[in-house]
Order: C-alpha cells, then sequence, then structure tokens
C-alpha cells in the first residue's frame, strides 16, 4: 500500500487517535486535529508521521483554515476521517435545552459537513479516495432520551450514502462506520446519564447495554481503527455506500 496521506478529525483521543496509531503503522503521514492542546501534543511524540492542530469543528471559519493547511502539510489528500462528535445531554424531547440541541448538531452534522466539502476537492486529485463517516448504532436504532445524538447519526447515514452517489464517478468511495458502546470514558458518562434519568443504578443500565447484543462486551476502539484502516486500503476498493455496524451484534436499542 502506498503511503497515505489521511486528516482525522477529534483525533486526540479515544476511537479517533486508535484510528491515528492505526493508519501510521501501515506508513501513513497523518494530520490529526481537535480541541485537546494536550492530547495533540501527547499524540505527536508516537511518531514524526503525526502532525497536529487545534481545531474547534463547531466553527466554520476554523474548518475553512484547517483542511487547506493540513492538504499542505501533507501534501494533498488520501483518506478523511469524520470522527469528530458530541453526545449531548440525556434528556426527554420536552425538557431538551434547545441550544444543547444546536451544538449536538453544529458539531456532528454541520462540522462533518464543512470538513467533507472542503476536503473534497483534494480527494479528487487523489487515485484512491476514501471518506469515512462516524455513525453510530443510534444511526440504526432510535434511542430514548438521546435524541439529539440520534438524530444526528441518522443525518451521517443519509450524507453518506448521498456523498458515495455524488463521488463515484471520482473514484471516492464513502461508508460510515457503526459503532455499538465503545469501551472508554464515554461510555461511562452515557451510562451516569442513563442512570440519572431513569432513577437505577449505573450497574443495572450497564446490564440492560449488554442484555440487547450477543457479544457481552463494549467494542474495543482499536478494532473500529482496523475497520477504518480496511476499508480505506486497496482490500476496500470495492466497498462503498456502506453501513457498516461494529456493534458485537447489537439487535435493538436499549
Amino acid at each position: 500500500m502506498k503511503t497515505q496521506r489521511v486528516l482525522v478529525t477529534a483525533g486526540a483521543s479515544g476511537i479517533g487517535r486508535e484510528i491515528v496509531r492505526a493508519f501510521v503503522a501501515q506508513g501513513a503521514e497523518v494530520y490529526v486535529v481537535d480541541l485537546n492542546a494536550a492530547g495533540l501534543a501527547e499524540l505527536a511524540k508516537e511518531s514524526g508521521r503525526i502532525h497536529t492542530a487545534v481545531c474547534d469543528m463547531s466553527s466554520r471559519s476554523q474548518i475553512e483554515a484547517m483542511v487547506p493547511a493540513a492538504a499542505a502539510a501533507l501534501g494533498g489528500l488520501d483518506v478523511l476521517v469524520n470522527n469528530a462528535g458530541i453526545s449531548g445531554p440525556t434528556a426527554p424531547v420536552e425538557s431538551f435545552d434547545p441550544d444543547a440541541w444546536d451544538s449536538v448538531m453544529q458539531v456532528n452534522v454541520n462540522g462533518t459537513f464543512n470538513v467533507t466539502r472542503l476536503a473534497i476537492p483534494y480527494l479528487k486529485q487523489s487515485d484512491a479516495g476514501s471518506i469515512i463517516v462516524m455513525s453510530s448504532v443510534a444511526g440504526r436504532f432510535g434511542y430514548p432520551n438521546r435524541s439529539a445524538y440520534s438524530a444526528s447519526k441518522w443525518a451521517l447515514i443519509g450524507f453518506t450514502k448521498s456523498l458515495s452517489r455524488e463521488l463515484g464517478a471520482d473514484g471516492i468511495r464513502v461508508n460510515a462506520i457503526l459503532p455499538g458502546a465503545v469501551a472508554g470514558e464515554r461510555i461511562e458518562n452515557v451510562l451516569a446519564g442513563r442512570a440519572a434519568v431513569s432513577g437505577r443504578p449505573v450497574e443495572e443500565e450497564r446490564r440492560a447495554a449488554m442484555a440487547i447484543q450477543s457479544l457481552q462486551r463494549f467494542v474495543d476502539p482499536r478494532d473500529i481503527a482496523a475497520l477504518a484502516v480496511f476499508i480505506s486500503s486497496d482490500a476496500g476498493k470495492s466497498i462503498s455506500g456502506q453501513m457498516l455496524p461494529i456493534d458485537n451484534d447489537i439487535q435493538t436499542a436499549s
């Protein structure tokens, strides 16, 4: 596989960090953006092939400056990984803060749109362009009290499907990855939020989450990273317009 030039949003921690590491392990040059400057600095120490910049994914002006800077630093762009997203509060719609709703949409939907639209001209110059959109199991099912998050992740499915049709003639593949509950700080916060709304203990919420999936564990973020690398590689050259669950076989929303 030739040296890939990869842009990863929200790559300083969690799933994004593992995606960065996985691409670097394959010899890629990776440009990583995040709000977490300290996390970026630590990540940059891991390899000279990691380039970093702070970028607020809710800011169109920052994104408009960042994407050309990333392409210039990498000498072009082959892969875009739209990983940035926020969860928003856990609350019923009737009491959901409209400002919090707007914040979720601004990052998850508008941020993904803005990065992608600016990256497309560079990806068209690649002979193996690939766009990955990070949706969620919440883009397959409805989740009570997680309406903003779920709505944003469903929106990304429509975006992915439409974009794959638009860019197929340019040889650019577009796929969405739909993780389930991923091991780490975020799922612990989600479980705590569910417990606060339901009045049940956190451990009871954890058992409920496990009960709806065949494999009784949270998803390893390194497995998501491996999937991202695969579908962006030559081995995934025939895969586009797909929604790829990686969720330990979740059958229904909890």
